[in-house]
């Protein structure tokens, strides 16, 4: 199989938009990868803070009105697992795009591809970081930081404590269109009110913390010096060269965040509206 490198990439160091926007922009990314043979990593936030749920969540499960009363926007994912809140600070995404017939077919070689300049870039940072070497249970489902470890997907630190290692980055995988999208959360900062707030649950804050770590716990390194850490690497990983999302690409994000994922149908019930509806 030709290299990554060998084809065309760009990285985009987005700009902080809407839940809705980031998740469309994704789609966008699978459209142009197909069409105009061009590859996509990028590492961005979402302003306001904003909660995503996984595709299959019950929205039950959110506390809709600490959301609204704290201003969090509630999106949800085309990835599975449970819920994830991105504080506009706290969190670091990131998204990776490519053909699915460049990259492993074994979704555990894919994960391992499209997790090595994640792991890079905690190195870069001086993170101890690494796939889970042991399963850990899960403590509150509907929650992506509080379910179970998978050693396949899930990034711990600090590797050295085995077993009582914590989560710092969350990572899934999803098919468009012919085309493997994998995005990702970085745990930066903690805001453990906010993490449980957002779940119609009576969990301790400790609980959280308990069971995730941060960069800025591991290393103290300021926020935007971890952005560009993942940026690079995830640039360099890909022989990306810097880039921008085209205009047509954004007019088509909006017009994908307003039919479905910023309408409530998609949000609590999985639909997608026809377009003209709504």
């Amino acid at each position: 199989m030709t290299t990554l490198a060998d084809r065309e990439w760009r990285l985009i160091r987005d700009e902080p938009r809407t839940g809705a926007t980031q998740m469309a922009l994704e789609e966008i990314a699978a459209r142009t990868a197909l069409e105009d043979d061009l590859r996509t990593v990028r590492v961005y936030s979402w302003e306001p803070s904003t909660l995503s749920l996984g595709y299959r969540q019950d929205a039950d499960t959110v506390d809709w009105d600490f959301c609204e009363r704290e201003g969090i926007d509630v999106t949800r994912r085309q990835t599975g697992g449970g819920g994830i809140y991105h504080d506009r600070y706290a969190d670091i995404s990131y998204t990776i795009v490519a053909p699915a017939d460049e990259v492993p077919g074994d979704l555990m070689d894919c994960y391992e591809l499209f997790c090595e300049p994640v792991l890079e870039a905690f190195d870069r940072m001086g993170v101890d970081a690494a796939f889970a070497s042991v399963e850990q249970a899960s403590i509150y489902q509907p929650s992506c930081y509080l379910r179970d470890i998978n050693p396949a997907h899930d990034i711990v630190a600090s590797a050295a404590a085995g077993a009582d290692a914590q989560k710092i980055s969350g990572n899934a995988q999803y098919r468009q269109r012919d085309v493997v999208i994998q995005h990702g959360s970085i745990s930066y900062d903690l805001e453990p009110r906010a993490h449980v707030g957002v779940f119609d649950t009576d969990l301790a804050e400790s609980t959280f913390i308990d069971r995730v770590t941060s960069i800025r716990d591991e290393t103290g390194i300021d926020r935007d010096a971890a952005v560009d850490a993942v940026a690079g690497a995830l640039g360099d990983w890909a022989d990306a060269t810097d880039s921008t999302w085209r205009d047509d690409e954004l007019a088509a994000a909006r017009e994908l965040a307003a039919r479905k994922f910023g309408s409530d149908a998609w949000v609590r019930n999985r639909e997608v509206l026809d377009p003209g509806e709504g």
